[in-house]
């Protein structure tokens, strides 16, 4: 996972709302109207929300007549775990031009 791509995804996962809506999704999939219900939400802060769910590629949705559909991407979570782990994963010694100079 690219830097841009991270942040997308932090971003999204960033939000209370966003959280909540991924929680829910779990139980598997639903229909926006379902989501609206439980998220006391409006209609188009709930599609910003799920905008931003999909450009981070962690939930996918189909459109059925008038209605959208969503699930968890859940292909998206090895990925997921990759980039929190390389996150935290030490590099090796810094070069002597990259080491401290404070002293």
């Amino acid at each position: 996972m690219d830097e841009r791509e991270a942040v997308r995804v932090f971003k999204a996962l960033g939000d209370e709302k966003r959280l909540r809506i991924l929680s829910l999704l779990r139980q598997g999939e639903r229909c926006a109207c379902v989501l609206l219900e439980h998220l006391n939400l409006s209609q188009p802060t709930l599609s910003h929300h799920m905008k931003i769910l999909c450009e981070a590629r962690l939930v996918t949705g189909r459109k059925e007549g008038k209605w959208v559909y969503y699930s968890l991407n859940t292909a998206q979570a090895p990925v997921l775990e990759q980039a929190v782990h390389d996150l935290f994963q030490l590099s090796a010694v810094p070069a002597e031009d990259e080491a401290c100079h404070c002293q």
